[in-house]
């Protein structure tokens, strides 16, 4: 894509977005020298780079994902904290994605650009909420830009996988759901809405919930599934990454009720695709509505999509005078590609087959 020069500091590279003046990535594809990283999902927070800014909760994750792979050095700043690299202002404010997910805020010669990241706008008990900051260009992902695609109150969804449970206590429930964010999320909406037992884990999922936990973020009584006797688990909700619904694992539980959150659970091809006899529609990125809203809400002069589906949001924000264009960079995966999280960090996969 060409670039204007008013906005030629900051550029679309192989590597990922880069800022000239400052000599640095976002969410770099491959490994880079420096590094601001939104949060710590695996197709953002690659091992490999020398030096990575990020929040407190975002380089610990990385750091319990990759070891000592996760990088040379951590600069780890808190929501609203400014730091430079050469003469360009960073600040990293809440992106309300998964815990520690933040928008980077961009300031250089008198423009400001905000770096969403991956983004949600509906209440999240684990993480901090969306914050709005005005700007000059806003760069926004995509990946449910379509009007089709508006997510339900997601403790309405939990509150159907707990009718659920009730109607069935002779049958366990198998949420499948995604190793960092997704798991944590249900997980807590269960406690607010009153469910006190214990909830069984998958070993992909138990050591980030437990740095949730040691993150602050209260989940209640969790353990593991492995080495249970069958009938120990009949009546009970068991979380795993959705891969394992289908897999020999599954088969071991008592009479599973199959779910899985996602939210691509509102296409029926994909809830069949995934074996999801209840499909619980529950995500963590923006829907149409909150896209839209975003758009409006941070009056910028100029939007840049990243990823997901462009063009909806493209032709959207050209409708309202402004200027829009995609960058499809590489490397950034759907919420539902084939469990990314587990297969990109296999090093959280327990050994629970």
């Amino acid at each position: 894509m060409a670039i204007t020069e008013r906005t030629s500091w900051l550029e679309p590279r192989p590597g990922g977005l880069y800022c000239i003046p400052g000599d640095f990535y976002i969410d770099p594809s491959r490994a880079a020298d420096r590094a601001v990283i939104t949060h710590g999902h695996a197709d953002h927070a690659r091992p490999g780079n020398n030096h990575v800014l990020a929040t407190h909760e975002t380089v610990a994750i990385a750091e319990a994902r990759y070891g000592s792979a996760a990088g040379r050095s951590f600069q780890r700043v808190k929501y609203g904290e400014v730091t430079h690299m050469n003469d360009v202002s960073i600040r990293l404010v809440s992106a309300g994605h998964v815990l520690g997910s933040a928008q980077v805020v961009l300031e250089h010669q008198g423009q400001r650009i905000v770096v969403s990241g991956d983004y949600k706008r509906s209440r999240d008990p684990t993480c901090a909420p969306f914050e709005v900051v005005t700007c000059d260009i806003f760069i926004t992902e995509a990946t449910f830009g379509l009007p089709v695609f508006r997510h339900p109150v997601a403790a309405d969804e939990v509150a159907r996988l707990l009718a659920s449970v009730a109607a069935t206590p002779d049958r366990c429930h198998l949420v499948g759901v995604y190793a960092l964010g997704k798991a944590q999320r249900v997980i807590a909406l269960l406690r607010e809405a009153g469910y006190s037992d214990t909830i069984y884990l998958h070993g992909a999922l138990q050591k980030l919930c437990s740095l949730y936990q040691r993150l602050g973020v209260d989940l209640g009584d969790l353990a593991p599934v492995a080495g249970l006797p069958k009938q120990a688990l009949t009546g009970r909700i068991i979380m795993c990454p959705p891969s394992s619904l289908a897999d020999r694992w599954s088969q071991r539980m008592p009479s599973p009720v199959t779910a899985v959150a996602s939210g691509w659970m509102r296409v029926r091809a994909r809830a069949r695709q995934r074996g999801a006899e209840l499909p619980l529609i529950i995500s963590d990125h923006a829907d149409w509505d909150e896209l839209t809203a975003t758009i409006r809400d941070v009056q910028a002069g100029e939007i840049w999509v990243t990823h997901g589906r462009e063009d909806a949001l493209v032709h959207y924000a050209q409708s309202l005078g402004l200027e829009a264009r995609a960058l499809s960079l590489v490397g950034r995966e759907d919420e539902d590609d084939q469990d990314a999280e587990v297969a990109a960090a296999p090093e959280v996969a327990g050994a629970d087959d």
